[in-house]
């Protein structure tokens, strides 16, 4: 049924970003039409209007034929980020009041005396208890006080509360009393958005899921304004195709589920390209790749294995940037939600360089993003970027960006970087520029090494796929300091993340926790938990108009060593619970990660399932046909530095078409409508499948 709805008509990927909005409409047959609009931060449903209008007008397609829009928000992030939440509330079992506090006693840095631990969402008198208790079995110790709950939804309204989180000990096992107290806040406060962590995340861990459950509750309100505004926008153009919200795991979910489960959207936008990455790699010979996508902002990292996106069960958020290292905690707010295992620093293009306190060259995290942009744009910043350092470089069009409709001054960008960086440390602009893309290389580098070395992946066994406006623009040299022989620059690379959402599936993710040794566990213990989950699953889809036959579920299982505080999820066999294949997988992922294998007992922590909506329809990358505007770019040459010390050299220009007829050796700059792909001296570009470009990076084994 969900295929029938959307086969023959047209569907729209939108991708919010921190300095552009990108919008793919994707036409039966895999015609592509593309626009790329600044983001507007106050209301980012202003951009996405804008840019879809700019996408219909230009495709020439009515409103009313689009099927679907698929939505990747950075709402959630900024509204952490910002500290723009709800005035919110947290009702918890008496003795719980600081477990947020309290979280889980870590620091990100040993030695870093000036840290200063994240000021909970959740002000201390905002924090009230209720008298209840339930033992670790389910069993009840002590029957909820609804008095007591009744008296905090006053103390709730007077304080003029928005929003309240309820999370009580032990209510994975049993969430009666949670169930209870959420009815009685509606009832006495009918106004206060009520979360319960049991509906969120019925997991063993009071500060995991207490941390996740507000989070949820500080984030709702706004969520819920954003899609709210945004269907009517969408309705006001014409278009009343349902929306889907890109989750953090990768897939999507209907709007009812980002209404009222937000944490599960949080890492919205950069999921949206490693679910492109994912479908295209397998097609072109690629099924493991690392996926590096820069953009105006921040640059991203992940990686792909045997055609799978790699997932965590849990992350921190922390200034939109993501903790680089896995061992490193305690640094941001703990969302314990299935996504996409993704390093993220504050190095995209918009990011400012800056001389610190003790004289060193300092690149992002504050970026100038899409208003004012970089000092090259014209709009009144005067420091100096990472875009500004590759215009002065000669590495982006000295005339205009995204297709000439962004114009620029390049010697806004030499005088940005004189004053600011040059200058203080007594070198040329050219050599200046040379060290701001120098910094932001090893950033990026960094946030590569985080999900490969620091998870048991040699880089140099993967190749590299870019995207992004700025990734093509540094992906051979990132790809050289990490030893990578291979690089794809992704099809429509500036706007892929957008593209990459209308190649996702639906996906909706499901846990109940099962603590036991797993030797003590039989086939009759798993199998109605199994049951019920593959209920909970099969409704969330038929909500979303999946008929049975479109549904698939993937059942997995998380374990862990006796005596450990964390555990690996391991994928349950095809053919059923087997505790000997569950064990020898778990300890194969053990051994991959870890590099070491312990021989001590194993022990069952959760069952979960993922339900993935299957449906004709979703853009698979192998018979792309782009709109002229998509491939505009102009031929030519200009001079470009493309190392420290040594002349600017005369470099061909390139419109990406130029691949059709033969490889391109660099030094040469091949340009398109959203992105500029640099191939320095050394490199080989070809093209590739699926509109891809494949790039030999020229690295020789030591």
């Amino acid at each position: 049924m969900r295929a029938e709805a959307m086969t023959g008509g047209a569907r729209i990927g939108v991708d919010v970003g921190g300095t552009f909005t990108d919008v793919v409409l994707a036409l039966r047959g895999g015609q592509l039409h593309i626009s790329k609009v600044s983001t507007t931060p106050a209301d980012p449903s202003l951009g996405v209007t804008a840019g879809i209008a700019a996408v219909l007008a230009e495709s020439g397609i009515a409103p009313a034929a689009v099927t679907e829009v698929v939505h990747g928000t950075t709402v959630a992030s900024n509204t952490i980020l910002q500290k723009a939440g709800a005035r919110t509330g947290l009702l918890t079992t008496q003795g719980f009041r600081d477990v947020l506090e309290i979280g889980r006693i870590r620091t990100p840095g040993m030695f870093d005396m000036s840290w200063k631990k994240p000021e909970p969402l959740v002000p201390r008198r905002w924090r009230l208890e209720a008298v209840e208790r339930i033992a670790a079995d389910g069993s009840v110790v002590r029957p909820l006080d609804e008095a007591s709950v009744r008296a905090a939804a006053a103390w709730f309204q007077a304080e003029g509360v928005q929003a309240v989180a309820v999370c009580f000990i032990n209510s994975y096992a049993n969430p009666a009393h949670e169930q209870r107290a959420v009815a009685l806040l509606r009832e006495a406060a009918p106004d206060l958005l009520a979360t319960a962590s049991c509906e969120v995340l019925p997991e063993i861990k009071e500060y995991e899921r207490t941390s996740t459950a507000v989070v949820n509750a500080y984030i709702l309100p706004n969520m819920r304004g954003y899609l709210s505004l945004l269907s009517e926008r969408l309705a006001q153009l014409g278009i009343a195709a349902p929306i889907q919200v890109m989750a953090s795991n990768g897939g999507m979910v209907g709007v009812a589920t980002a209404r009222e489960r937000p944490v599960f959207v949080v890492g919205s936008g950069p999921a949206g390209g490693v679910a492109g990455a994912a479908r295209i790699g397998p097609g072109i010979g690629s099924p493991d790749l690392i996926v590096f996508d820069m953009g105006g902002t921040t640059a991203k990292a992940s990686i792909i294995e045997a055609g799978q996106p790699s997932l965590v069960t849990e992350y921190e958020f922390r200034d939109g940037i993501s903790s680089p290292s896995r061992f490193t905690k305690g640094a941001g707010y703990m969302l314990k939600v299935p996504a996409v295992d993704i390093a993220e620093v504050g190095s995209g293009g918009g990011s400012i360089a800056r001389i610190d306190a003790g004289g060193l060259l300092v690149v992002g995290p504050e970026s100038a993003g899409g208003d004012p942009g970089p000092a090259c744009y014209g709009r009144g910043n005067r420091r100096p970027t990472v875009t500004d350092a590759n215009m002065v470089l000669g590495l982006l069009n000295p005339e205009a960006l995204a297709g000439g409709s962004l114009p620029v001054n390049p010697e806004l960008s030499r005088a940005a970087i004189e004053q600011e960086v040059a200058r203080p440390l007594g070198l040329s602009v050219e050599a200046a520029a040379h060290g701001i893309r120098q910094v932001a290389n090893v950033n990026m580098a960094r946030a590569i090494r985080a999900v490969t070395v620091e998870r048991g992946r040699d880089p140099r066994d993967l190749a590299l796929m870019a995207f992004g406006g700025g990734g093509p623009l540094h992906a051979v040299e990132v790809a050289r300091m990490l030893g990578i022989r291979r690089v794809l620059v992704a099809p429509i690379s500036g706007v892929f993340s957008a593209a990459g959402m209308l190649s996702a599936e639906a996906a909706h993710d499901f846990v109940q926790p099962l603590l036991a040794p797993l030797d003590a566990v039989a086939e009759g213990d798993v199998a109605p938990v199994l049951a019920a989950l593959r209920r909970q699953g099969e409704a969330a889809l038929a909500g979303e108009g999946y008929d049975r036959a479109e549904v698939l579920l993937r059942f997995a299982a998380d374990l862990r060593f006796q005596g450990q505080s964390s555990q690996l999820t391991v994928p349950l066999p095809e053919d059923g619970f087997e505790a000997a294949a569950l064990r020898d997988g778990f300890r194969q992922a053990y051994q991959d990660t870890f590099g070491y294998r312990p021989e001590e007992p194993v022990e069952l922590v959760n069952l979960r399932l993922t339900a993935v909506g299957v449906a004709a329809g979703r853009l698979d990358f192998t018979s792309l046909s782009l709109a002229p505007s998509a491939l505009a770019a102009t031929a030519g040459t200009r001079l470009v530095s493309f190392s420290r010390g040594a002349p600017a050299v005369p470099t061909p220009v390139l419109p990406r078409a130029a691949l059709a007829s033969g490889s391109v050796a660099g030094p040469a700059i091949i340009e398109s409508y959203d992105t500029t792909v640099v191939l320095p001296p050394g490199s080989t570009a070809t093209a590739a499948d699926s509109g891809c470009i494949a790039i030999d990076v020229g690295v020789t084994d030591a």
